[in-house]
């Protein structure tokens, strides 16, 4: 009998004792739980917040301006690459003393607001040292007859914004009708296997802008 009640009595003990553990080891397990959740949820974020740092400051530097010419631009005011970012692209030009013969040129033809309104648009624009490559009385003449000059102009213009890859080998309609070809990598780009890219990827508020360093020419 005494025996019995020895087993009885240890049987009561550990089912009063039982519970208790159980809920102490499952208020750890939480515990626990949550703390690896907190870390592992921290560990993740880490990695994911350093690369769209590290994605996005190499999109803002492959999407920057490019090209020898592009140390002239100024630096600051409405000229600068900021201020012509706000500006349409005859507009942003006329701001750009670099390009002061094209933008003659373009209110000699009419073409302010026909460039100014148009959307979406690729600009290959000439410097004043590339109008200068032509001879005075050839350019004067160009610049007296609307129609022809017209005809110059819009061949400079794409009717789609070209970003520098769609510039490595390609053959896209211009404004003009007719097409002009593409071809180089990196920051080193021809158009019509003539006039080279000297300051590519300007931005205007309407246009991508690719300033050349020779006035471009309808095929016919």
């Amino acid at each position: 009998m005494n025996t019995r009640f020895r087993r009885a009595a240890l049987a009561v003990a550990a089912a009063a004792v039982l519970p208790v553990a159980l809920s102490a080891c499952s208020d750890n397990s939480k515990d626990g739980a949550a703390s690896d959740n907190g870390k592992s949820s921290t560990a993740a974020s880490d990695p994911a917040t350093d690369s769209a740092t590290s994605g996005s400051g190499d999109m803002a530097d492959a999407d920057q301006p490019f090209g020898p010419a592009c140390s002239t631009v100024p630096k600051n005011g409405a000229g600068s690459f900021d201020g012509m970012a706000k500006d349409p692209v005859a507009t942003a030009a006329s701001n750009n003393p670099a390009l002061s013969t094209l933008v003659t040129a373009v209110k000699k033809a009419g073409l302010v607001n026909t460039l100014n309104t148009a959307r979406n648009i690729t600009v290959f624009a000439p410097t004043n040292d590339a109008f200068a490559k032509i001879p005075k009385a050839t350019l004067d003449k160009v610049l007296a007859d609307k129609a022809q000059l017209t005809k110059i102009l819009t061949y400079h213009v794409v009717g789609q914004k070209l970003a520098p890859k769609d510039l490595e080998s390609g053959s896209y309609a211009t404004l003009e009708k007719s097409r002009l070809t593409t071809a180089g990598s990196g920051e080193s780009y021809t158009v019509d296997d003539a006039s080279e890219v000297v300051c590519g990827n300007v931005k205007t508020a309407n246009a991508n802008v690719y300033i050349v360093d020779t006035v471009l020419m309808p095929k016919s």
